[in-house]
């Protein structure tokens, strides 16, 4: 589609690389700029940008196009054109094409990847499908073919705890006598190594691939719950064009992922969740939140790692945030719902067969609800969650599982408060928190979610694996000190690229022993407070109080000191970091003077130019560990204090179980 810019503004994207250039060059093309000249401003080889220009001057033609016409179509596709990518720029549908692609034998062939550089005829399961060739590689077979979608490249929000759920799964397979296929385009992940599964395509996860893969490979199932979002998004149109789907009916799935169908079968189960309402206007959108009032959150549906959630504070945020989320999810619905502020975070994995629970892990966020999951910390077993809640979650997780007649993994989240439970969200697919349930309890939850996947009779977990005399803590890992300008706080949407779980003999060891695993140094014997509102400082008091019982050198910046000291706490006052006047917060921390820093930023989104975000930038520039949520700090101190860190050392998991 047309890119809405001037020339002049386009010329200079060219000129200036951001993440929209290769855009920005078809663009370019598509209004007659010349190679040579996208070379002047780029520096980038011509032979490239020939190969674009070929691709823009098939595309302007399939404009143009009134029937559909096999050489046409044959080198479109061997020019790299999806059905898709030929609907978009045509008249016909994507059905239409690809219907148009079978009857003329228009389709791909499978090709060995040759991983010995020609040096010798390579025979390797390797394998990926191209119009670039006139017969397959291999022979295909009648055997009982299983389909495993991997989780694609790694990025925010999907990681190696999609692919072990990946490999997992085609390890479980095998061992029930399937031949395993696996379709992933990450050579870094374990799923890609070539001895995980039978056959390996390297390809993309998208519904034109599965539909020329099945009609040469024949599988007999696809599991679409392993691979984290994008096969789960895949689910019901696959199940629409025909293709036989392992684990819980996609019907359902949608059920779960829509937030708008979802949140009205909560309704008809009479379960408890936030405040919702469906996005019809932004009139409607506005009167909605006045009548439940700010804060309220924005939640698209069909997205991983809270891509456009957003936690509005007022109207100005509403509407910029309602079209960042209406533009991700415009296919589906865009749900409002009420932000329950100081709320806990539970999060309930399982497996389930024909609705009925058969094995779950309940694990506690340290963090309060409005962080995202994959940023929380995560302990297991739960430590701070009265009995008659964990009673509460599990029937209500049990009444949602039959209503959706679950068959495989699931994972839910709720809010509590005041012991009031809240429905979240439920995904019907493996989370990223699986791996570690799974090694906490010494049970792999993927082997029991294929079993049943597979129909086979699977009889409830015995109770007693809940027994454990240690505890596990999931800390998050962030990637901030790489990106530059970059506000490293917690929020609805994700921004940890990676985790470490670690255990502890109790919950105090075990998160000092994550939270040294993912850069935290111990001692402390300063720290930089800048606690925000006043209800987060009255909340911090007691805390502060150990501080200086622990004799850490408290500084704060001066309406914090000024709270501490009307306290009876001392602390050195630091003036802000665009103060004339000193000592400032930031020059202390690049002088090294401070060991950690809590930042707990006053709103949800703030301006990223407020001295909280210098401050928490500092931090982050000058490798200092920063905390930027309370209730992760005040457990922090309050582990410190119950722990001898010269006793802290790590001890294996084997060792664990067997403790």
């Amino acid at each position: 589609r047309p890119i809405d810019i001037e020339d002049g503004a386009l010329q200079e994207e060219l000129e200036f690389p951001t993440d929209m250039r290769i855009f920005m060059i078809g663009e370019a093309l598509s209004r007659g700029m010349s190679p040579e000249k996208i070379h002047e401003l780029t520096n980038i080889d011509l032979w490239f940008l020939y190969k674009l220009e070929h691709i823009v001057e098939l595309k302007n033609l399939l404009v143009n196009m009134d029937v559909l016409d096999i050489e046409f179509v044959k080198k479109a596709k061997l020019r790299g054109f999806s059905d898709i990518q030929i609907s978009r720029h045509s008249k016909f549908s994507s059905e239409e094409v690809r219907n148009f692609r079978w009857e003329n034998e228009i389709t791909p062939v499978v090709k060995q990847i040759d991983t010995t550089a020609g040096e010798f005829p390579a025979k390797t399961n390797f394998l990926y499908l191209t119009y670039h060739g006139e017969e397959d590689d291999i022979d295909f077979n009648d055997q009982k073919n299983i389909l495993v979608l991997g989780g694609g490249a790694y990025r925010i929000g999907s990681s190696v705890e999609f692919d072990w759920c990946c490999v997992n799964s085609v390890m479980a397979l095998r061992k029930k006598g399937y031949q395993t296929i696996m379709l992933n385009y990450n050579p870094e992940t374990v799923s890609t190594d070539y001895d995980e599964c039978d056959r390996l395509y390297f390809d993309e996860i998208s519904l034109e691939v599965i539909l020329d893969m099945y009609r040469k490979e024949k599988f007999q199932g696809c599991v679409v719950s392993m691979g984290g979002q994008i096969p789960n998004n895949l689910s019901l149109p696959l199940k629409n064009a025909g293709i036989p789907i392992l684990g819980t009916d996609p019907v359902n799935i949608d059920r779960a992922e829509d937030r708008h169908k979802f949140s009205g079968l909560l309704d008809d189960l009479e379960v408890d969740q936030p405040d919702w309402k469906e996005l019809v206007s932004l009139d409607d959108a506005r009167g909605f939140a006045h009548k439940i009032g700010y804060p309220v959150l924005i939640r698209p549906s069909y997205v991983l790692s809270g891509a456009a959630m957003s936690i509005a504070s007022n109207d100005q945020q509403l509407e910029e945030f309602l079209t960042k989320a209406t533009d991700l999810s415009s296919e589906h619905p865009v749900v409002i719902s009420k932000f329950i502020l100081g709320a806990k975070e539970v999060e309930f994995d399982g497996i389930a067969g024909d609705g009925e629970v058969k094995i779950f892990a309940m694990s506690e966020h340290i963090e309060a609800a409005g962080v995202h999951s994959g940023d929380s910390s995560m302990v297991l077993p739960p430590q701070r969650v009265y009995p008659d809640v964990v009673r509460k979650i599990k029937m209500t997780a049990s009444k949602i599982a039959k209503a959706l007649e679950i068959n495989g993994p699931f994972n839910m989240q709720f809010m509590v408060k005041d012991n009031v439970i809240k429905v979240i969200e439920c995904n019907l697919r493996a989370s990223r928190s699986f791996p570690f349930v799974s090694k906490i309890f010494g049970r792999n939850f993927i082997d029991v979610a294929i079993s049943v996947m597979l129909r086979e009779n699977v009889q409830k977990v015995d109770s007693s694996i809940f027994d454990l005399n240690f505890v596990g803590v999931k800390a998050p890992q962030f990637s901030f000190t790489r990106l530059g300008g970059a506000d490293p706080k917690l929020g609805v949407e994700m921004t940890s690229t990676g985790e470490v779980a670690c255990l502890g003999k109790n919950y105090s060891e075990a998160l000092l022993q994550s939270l040294v695993s993912v850069g935290f140094k111990f001692p402390i014997k300063s720290v930089l407070l800048s606690t925000g509102s006043i209800e987060t400082k009255a909340k911090f008091l007691v805390t502060a109080k150990l501080l200086e019982k622990m004799g850490i050198k408290i500084y704060g910046t001066r309406g914090t000191s000024r709270f501490l000291s009307e306290n009876g706490i001392d602390s050195e006052a630091l003036t802000w970091p665009d103060a004339d006047d000193g000592p400032r917060t930031t020059d202390y921390i690049k002088e090294g003077k401070i060991d950690l820093v809590v930042n707990i930023p006053k709103n949800f989104n703030a301006d990223e130019l407020t001295n909280g975000y210098l401050i928490r930038r500092a931090a982050a520039d000058f490798s200092v560990p920063l905390v930027t949520n309370i209730q992760l700090a005040m457990r922090i101190f309050e582990s410190l204090s119950e722990v001898n860190l010269h006793e802290l050392s790590p001890i294996s998991w084997s060792e664990f179980k067997q403790i």
